[in-house]
């Protein structure tokens, strides 16, 4: 087993290539989610020093510093089978601490523009995860769970930006994007749960590794842009079962995000697949994982389908709640999202339309741009409204996207031009 050598250090004095074992004080003190990393950058560095944390303890032998490596060591070095001092224990914190560290929030039309520079690197991080599944060469996790810390970042600081734009997708990228917004879909749904930090953290890796199996089958079938003849959906439905072997060669995904992998498709009632589970034999993150990757499968355009209004995809999907998806954690789901998620089309009591710009507490009163007025059929000047803090106006009713032929409404949401990825 390697030997471990940690050495604390303030925090002023931290620098570059220094690996952290962990920080002094609450794991919440700190302002990243990962237990221990190597320190690379500037702004990692300058993170922590803002933070208000005293202290980190660093991980000699890992550290990529010559003069922690072979320098002469510390007058008393802390003994290796007790490496933290601290009469608290580390290793498990009371439920009440384990709730994922929350963020500052901010305003959707902020996350928005860094959400775009994220899915840009998202696409490429999980091309490049498929592309090494599908030659056979993918040996860890350490990619994805990079991506997934950043994908918690945003969502903890306004979930609908990141599951706003990842639902935009080419047809040669769905495969890829999908699973990065299943994976922010995912974290949504745990933080409204109240999971654990090591569980939400599990629950996003789940949802971006989920179709990982997917590599294994031809592009051909994958990309077909009709119906699959029943030999080629038996090919597709083999990729749990392909995901769940890759995953656990590489030695290093947990139990759940293994059988998350392996289960996603599995429904209540029992007709799902690939072990027609049922109800309660069926784990909590794959039932999940069955939820997130149902909306955004039924809101993304495909080759052969159309994508769902988001609002119209809850109603539909609450219609199925019985038999394929869990009540419960559906209702979760749809507090996560909204009842109106972010680019629905709705009509407001003036006769009005507007698009869903941003969710409130409240479920039925979120914020929205109006922008067409129905009584004299004429486009308007784009204004925001905050429906919970108005008594004139109310959503009566959803509409159809496909009705109303506009050509604009994801520009009219995120506020500026947006390219589907």
């Amino acid at each position: 087993m390697r030997s471990v050598m940690l050495k604390r250090v303030p925090v002023a004095d931290l620098t570059l290539g220094m690996f952290l074992h962990r920080f002094d004080g609450a794991w919440m003190d700190h302002p990243f989610w990962r237990q221990n990393f190597l320190l690379e950058s500037p702004e990692e560095l300058g993170r922590i020093r803002a933070s208000g944390v005293q202290a980190a303890w660093v991980d000699i032998a890992r550290s990529v510093l010559p003069e922690l490596a072979a320098g002469p060591q510390p007058p008393e070095p802390e003994p290796e089978p007790e490496p933290e001092p601290e009469p608290e224990p580390e290793p498990e914190p009371e439920p009440a601490t384990l709730a994922p560290p929350r963020r500052a929030p901010i305003g959707m039309e902020e996350e928005l523009r860094t959400a775009v520079k994220l899915c840009g690197q998202a696409r490429e991080c999980i091309t490049t995860v498929f592309e090494e599944a599908r030659m056979g060469r993918l040996t860890d996790s350490s990619a994805a769970r990079g991506l997934v810390e950043d994908v918690c970042d945003s969502v903890l600081r306004n979930p609908g930006a990141l599951i706003s734009l990842a639902r935009l997708k080419t047809a040669d990228s769905y495969t890829y994007m999908h699973s990065v917004a299943v994976c922010a879909l995912m974290v949504s749904l745990a933080t409204q749960l109240g999971l654990g930090v090591n569980e939400t953290r599990d629950a996003g890796l789940a949802g971006l590794l989920h179709d990982i199996g997917k590599a294994k089958v031809p592009l051909s079938i994958l990309n077909k842009p009709g119906k699959l003849t029943d030999a080629e959906f038996d090919i597709v439905r083999g990729h749990s079962v392909h995901g769940h072997a890759m995953l656990l060669a590489c030695g290093d995904v947990g139990e759940e995000v293994l059988d998350a992998c392996l289960h996603h498709h599995e429904k209540m009632d029992g007709t799902g697949y690939p072990h027609r589970l049922k109800d309660g034999r069926i784990s909590r993150i794959a039932r999940m994982a069955a939820i997130c990757d149902v909306y955004d499968a039924v809101t993304s355009d495909r080759p052969y389908k159309k994508a769902w209004d988001p609002a119209e995809a809850v109603r539909r999907m609450a219609e199925w709640s019985g038999g394929h998806f869990d009540k419960s954690l559906f209702q979760a789901f749809v507090k996560s999202v909204g009842i109106y998620p972010v680019g629905s089309l709705v009509k407001l009591s003036s006769g009005r339309l507007a698009v869903v710009v941003e969710q409130s507490p409240a479920l039925t009163t979120p914020k929205v741009k109006i922008f067409f007025s129905t009584k004299a059929q004429l486009r308007l000047v784009p204004e925001v409204l905050d429906l919970s803090r108005t008594v004139n106006e109310k959503i009566v009713a959803r509409e159809d996207p496909r009705q109303w032929h506009f050509t604009d409404l994801d520009e009219l949401w995120a506020g500026f031009p947006v390219q589907p990825w």
